[in-house]
């Protein structure tokens, strides 16, 4: 007689789905919410006002990657981390779904022309040469030393987490390390830009399809792999129901992930660029030493570019930046969760470590996981792929690393990961 499950080893089965369980929350930190609005406030102001009103509706969009980002945990880092160490395959089935929302969406408008500024819609589409394998190389094998990627930098320290600082520190000098040698990298060997849509001929729609079948292929083959191993679930994150989840408890992986693929497409109607990050981290140090005298101007880098010469709040980069960080310092004090602790010497120096090799990639591979990875697989670009492929081989370079300072990489025995 064929045994019956019992409710509760179904509910045990099922369970592995979710990213989010119902739990007692923290309270809010209310003086904290409202250090974070007046502070969004002003600097909305300081924006529209020194700047223009697209600058600060971008800065908003900024604010919305911090809220799903932080409410999600979110994490680029982790989901490789997972996938290389144990197996688990949660977040890049996210990021497959992520990436099927935003290219469809870029799909429609670059290929329209669609702009609510006006801006002609360019995607991120650049060469693939040594300096992208490299670059990605060093990024994938930096965000597992620095615990966190571009995005997961930015979230994480308007989270509280008081490491991420030195991860930001050295990853605005590896920025501007990278674009100091940057004429030396650019000198050596490429492919031209290559558009899976543009370049092959197959058009907008094929390469949509092109690309809808390579994400459908690699979810098929994540459900092998977490069949295979077995591995042990992502440690689900506390919420609450109702109403209250929006802005109290933690939002579902998946539903993230629609929400960021949204969110990158709006960008890109708006500013004429997808979503970016560390082109920021760049201009910030650069400025830096422009002050103490530094002629950096001068460098193959800023060329051509005249964002030196201007206010940083007229950099879109940047105030998207500050509304990272400041959209996660409110959802963080709404969970309660913005509580900064004490650094260990060994993780400080893996985050400043990380920090340079993600700075420093970034400059080579044209961008992170946000503006490669993300916004370049979204924009049909051969180079988001070979990003893509050699983050993860960086990746598991740095686990055999990671132990050295005293982190942690996930376990098959462990019963969560």
């Amino acid at each position: 007689m064929a045994q019956t499950a019992t409710p509760s080893n179904q509910w045990n089965r099922q369970e592995k789905k979710y990213t989010t369980e119902i739990a007692q929350l923290n309270p809010i930190q209310k003086p904290l919410v409202w250090v974070g609005v007046i502070a969004a406030l002003i600097l909305f102001i300081s924006i529209v006002s020194v700047t223009t009103w697209t600058q600060g509706i971008l800065f908003i969009i900024g604010l919305g990657f911090g809220l799903a980002l932080l409410y999600a945990r979110f994490g680029f880092t982790s989901a490789f981390r997972r996938l290389i160490s144990v197996g688990n395959v949660q977040g890049l089935q996210a990021h497959m779904l992520m990436l099927a929302v935003a290219t469809t969406l870029f799909a429609i408008i670059l290929s329209t022309g669609f702009s609510f500024t006006g801006q002609g819609p360019q995607g991120y589409v650049f060469p693939v040469g040594l300096s992208v394998v490299a670059g990605s190389f060093m990024f994938g094998a930096g965000m597992q030393m620095g615990s966190g990627c571009a995005s997961g930098t930015l979230y994480t320290v308007g989270g509280g987490k008081s490491s991420m600082v030195l991860t930001l520190f050295g990853f605005i000098a590896g920025s501007v390390l990278g674009a100091y040698h940057i004429g030396f990298w650019r000198e050596l060997p490429s492919l031209p830009a290559i558009s899976l849509a543009e370049s092959t001929g197959f058009g907008y729609f094929g390469g949509w399809i092109l690309q809808i079948v390579i994400f459908l292929g690699i979810y098929g083959l994540t459900l092998k792999i977490s069949k295979k191993k077995n591995p042990p679930r992502m440690k689900p994150l506390a919420t609450t129901t109702g109403l209250k989840k929006l802005w109290r408890g933690a939002w579902p992986l998946l539903l993230a992930a629609v929400i960021l693929g949204l969110l990158n497409a709006l960008t890109l109607t708006i500013r004429g660029n997808p979503w970016g990050i560390t082109s920021a981290f760049a201009l910030w140090g650069s400025k830096f030493l422009q002050v103490f005298g530094v002629d950096v101007a001068s460098w193959t880098y800023w060329q051509g570019n005249d964002a030196l010469n201007k206010n940083v709040l007229a950099d879109s980069t940047s105030v998207m930046n500050f509304g990272i960080i400041i959209g996660a310092f409110i959802a963080a004090a709404f969970q309660g969760n913005f509580k900064p602790g004490k650094i260990k010497p060994g993780i400080a120096a893996a985050s400043i470590f990380g920090g340079v090799l993600m700075g420093y990639g970034a400059r080579l591979a044209f961008g992170c996981n946000i503006g490669a990875y993300f916004g370049g697989i979204a924009s049909f670009s051969l180079h988001g792929w070979v990003w893509m492929i050699m983050a993860l081989l960086g990746t598991y370079l740095a686990l055999f690393i990671r132990p050295l300072f005293g982190l942690k990489n996930p376990s098959p025995k462990d019963s969560i990961c």
